[in-house]
């Protein structure tokens, strides 16, 4: 079997190094731009987050777990080390959260990501408030009602805030600005 590319980065392999970045930058920067408010802070911890891969590349053991878990663990660490360093400068996004996040594999295939990219762009475009409403309901699965109250909005602004902003990144993308009922119902 061949050495896994953490054992290559420790034994201090150039390719290796951009192989993981190949390999394993989507989940890192899908990781810390959930977790980040804007584009320049995920860009920060990415790169913070990788020099610490780097770092730790060595303690990698296949036996304990896949790399993917290996690095997104020490994602979340670094994540929550930058919470609790910026925690004195007003609202984040709580640990808790971070503790609960199902690490999803945002998958390898081009398209898709190219796809995830166009659409953060998209979403990136929406008002501030409007992309708390879509952040909420589709990436942490809150129903309408919940978010309303986590925001303090009436529920029927919520509603015309989420369908808005759903046709506007539709829009945005390309995409037929149609809105399935189920997408209106939660």
């Amino acid at each position: 079997m061949t050495d896994s590319v953490l054992v290559k980065v420790a034994q201090g392999d150039q390719r290796a190094v951009r192989a993981c970045i190949d390999e394993f930058g989507s989940l890192v920067w899908s990781i810390a731009r959930r977790f980040t408010r804007t584009r320049a802070d995920a860009e920060d911890a990415v790169q913070e987050i990788f020099m610490d891969i780097w770092r730790s590349a060595s303690r990698f053991d296949p036996a304990q777990g896949s790399e993917r878990v290996f690095i997104a663990t020490i994602a979340r660490r670094r994540l929550i080390d930058r919470l609790r360093r910026s925690s004195n400068q007003g609202t984040t996004t709580s640990t808790e959260e971070i503790d609960t996040l199902a690490w999803a594999d945002p998958g390898t295939n081009a398209e898709t990501s190219a796809e995830a990219q166009t659409a953060a762009r998209a979403v990136m475009q929406l008002r501030p408030e409007q992309r708390r409403v879509l952040e909420l309901g589709l990436l942490q699965g809150l129903s309408h009602s919940e978010i309303a109250e986590a925001l303090q909005m009436p529920l029927g602004t919520v509603k015309t805030m989420m369908r808005r902003g759903l046709i506007q990144v539709r829009e945005l993308m390309g995409v037929d600005a149609q809105i399935s009922d189920e997408v209106q119902e939660s």
